[in-house]
């Protein structure tokens, strides 16, 4: 294990990699992000590296200082007495570590004989001596005479929301009690001196029996909140309990019985009664936050979870969801036009479904709108990154990227964006560390699996190609007994399967889900790019590929081009001729839908 840990922002990397050579320099080992080897499962490693680093060094910018992830870095380090934050651009940091030294860097420029840089240096001596013993931080220790930081009195608050349980008899009611959960969530992510486990990660939890002491050692958390919701008719019952995972009591515990219509007043009051059952002081923004709700309007909130359910459970490139997803959007913005969650979203619906069919709104104008009205709102900021990177402009896509990373790094729908983009430009390791984020944030995600198979093939490396397949397998299988003529799904295993070299099982697969699915153009598409790589049959991939082409509009086509599946047989004339008459369709001068303006 490093000697120090360092806790950042990716987006922040070239910032940090000149203080890590010159911690380097010294002779201690470092531990941050790149060292994760492609597919390594991302949460256990840190926590492996974090717990057992003698120094963790937290690097404050305006970016890092919102992330979840570096801010509960920072304070499990704090608890343990090992941190050594540094701070450019005059960051604001976090109220519960502004006791702790901070050194500012700014205008050290790489120079280990900056002052501050040589105090830097001399902190983390002091804490590397004083956790390994005198002597393992060489000549450091001598080179600053700043004392190692202070720890903070206060434990560190981290809280888990389990999925609250539907209680209407309604199986059809279940995106509203999983909607309750969602805002709870995002409320309490809102409080700085609150850790909060990540939404995708809380609901992976959906369904199972409850172990609070399991749950809680599994996730390191210190309370968690379980609930239920019973919908009927024009009323709701809200019932939620806090529990203490050290002493399993119940901290609070709370049952509403309300109109609802008074469902928005009413999860603002469990997240007020939570903060203040936890004893938290709320920072005056942090309680301007936590009154604001994207609509006021029941009925559009209701429309927009409906189709969040239907946005999470499925593939967006399969048109039957994205046209479900825009149809329940528009509805709720034609209720409430300033609803920036439902442009956001139906913006992403409606490029994924170009991108699918070759027809209709490449979402450019939803997601302007989104941003004009929440410019905070990152899955707005991702969408337009999105739509940017379908029409060939990296650059300003990556700049779209890097502005929803800052509002939520911790998004699902903002590292999908990011990895279609690093996706495009052929940074294979990059994209592979966006969609393995996404599987590992999204436990039932199996849309990530066959990306992630021909990244890792593209790249050379087989074993984190077999454990991608391997773990889709399991996934996609679930979701193929669940809905029987689900393509994206039956597509999802047959790439696993050629992937794992079960050829002849997965052609058999290809051709049942041909027959069952035949207008899943998403399907054919990864069916092809099978055929390719891992089956070597040229004649069946081009046969799939044929009506793909003949209605894939302008992302699709860039995606086609960019992919190394189907590098053996661009020279095939077959191949050509599909490529050439799909560029002739979609030339500018034939008005290309795909285009933003």
């Amino acid at each position: 294990m490093a000697d120090v840990f360092v806790s950042y922002a990716r987006s922040d990397k070239a910032l940090v990699a000149p203080i890590v050579a010159a911690i380097e320099a010294k002779g201690w080992s470092v531990w941050w992000d790149p060292a994760i080897a492609p597919g390594q499962e991302f949460d256990g490693r840190i926590d492996a590296e974090l717990d057992a680093a003698a120094a963790v060094l937290v690097v404050w910018t305006p970016t890092s200082v919102t992330s979840r992830w570096v801010r509960g870095e920072a304070r499990e380090a704090a608890e343990r007495g090992v941190l050594v934050p540094v701070r450019f651009e005059g960051a604001r940091l976090p109220i519960d570590v502004r006791a702790i030294h901070t050194t500012d860097l700014d205008g050290w420029a790489g120079n280990p004989d900056n002052p501050a840089c040589r105090e830097l240096l001399g902190a983390l001596g002091a804490m590397i001596d004083g956790q390994r013993g005198p002597g393992s931080s060489q000549s450091a220790s001598t080179s600053s005479s700043v004392p190692a930081p202070t720890t903070p009195s206060t434990p560190r608050v981290s809280i888990c929301v389990l999925p609250f349980s539907n209680m209407s008899g309604d199986p059809e009611q279940e995106y509203f009690s999983d909607g309750i959960s969602e805002d709870v969530i995002t409320d309490l992510s809102k409080v700085s001196a609150l850790s909060v486990v990540a939404r995708n990660t809380a609901f992976s939890f959906k369904g199972k029996t409850v172990d609070i002491p399991q749950i809680a050692r599994q996730l390191k958390v210190s309370h968690i909140l379980e609930g239920s919701v019973r919908k009927a008719g024009q009323r709701v019952r809200i019932t939620a309990q806090l529990i203490d995972c050290s002493t399993g009591n119940h901290v609070w515990a709370e049952r509403y019985d309300r109109d609802l219509n008074d469902i928005f007043a009413l999860q603002d009051e469990i997240s007020r009664a939570i903060v203040a059952a936890l004893k938290l002081k709320l920072m005056p923004e942090e309680k301007k936050a936590l009154g604001q709700r994207g609509t006021t309007n029941l009925e559009a909130y209701n429309l927009y979870l409906m189709a969040r359910q239907h946005y999470s459970t499925g593939l967006l490139s399969d048109a039957r969801k994205s046209d479900t997803v825009i149809r329940l959007c528009r509805g709720a913005i034609e209720i409430d036009p300033n609803y920036a969650r439902a442009w956001a979203l139906m913006a992403t619906a409606q490029r994924m479904r170009l991108y699918s069919t070759g027809d209709g709104d490449n979402g450019a104008v939803a997601a302007s709108r989104a941003i004009a009205l929440d410019d905070n709102l990152a899955e707005a900021h991702a969408a337009r990154g999105g739509i940017l990177a379908a029409s060939g402009e990296y650059e300003a896509a990556q700049a779209a990227i890097e502005a929803a990373l800052r509002r939520d790094p911790e998004s699902v729908d903002v590292h999908r964006e990011a990895a279609r983009l690093r996706f495009h430009q052929h940074r294979f390791h990059e994209a592979i560390e966006h969609w393995e984020k996404v599987s590992t944030l999204a436990e039932t995600d199996y849309a990530s699996g066959p990306l992630l198979i021909t990244c890792y093939t593209a790249i050379g490396d087989d074993e984190g190609m077999r454990r991608a397949a391997e773990r889709t397998l399991a996934r996609a299988e679930k979701a193929v007994a669940v809905e029987a003529d689900n393509g994206s799904a039956m597509g999802a295993v047959i790439s696993c399967l050629v992937a794992l070299g079960q050829i002849e099982r997965a052609k058999e697969w290809t051709r049942r889900a041909v027959l069952i699915d035949p207008d899943n153009m998403n399907m054919r598409y990864n069916l092809a790019c099978d055929m390719v790589i891992h089956a070597g049959d040229f004649d069946m991939a081009l046969d799939l590929l044929g009506p793909v082409c003949a209605k894939m509009g302008r992302e699709r086509l860039e995606w086609l081009k960019s992919d190394p599946d189907f590098d053996p047989i661009r020279g095939d004339p077959r191949f050509q001729a599909m490529v050439a008459a799909a560029e002739q369709r979609l030339a500018p001068s034939g008005g290309d839908p795909a285009r933003t303006t």
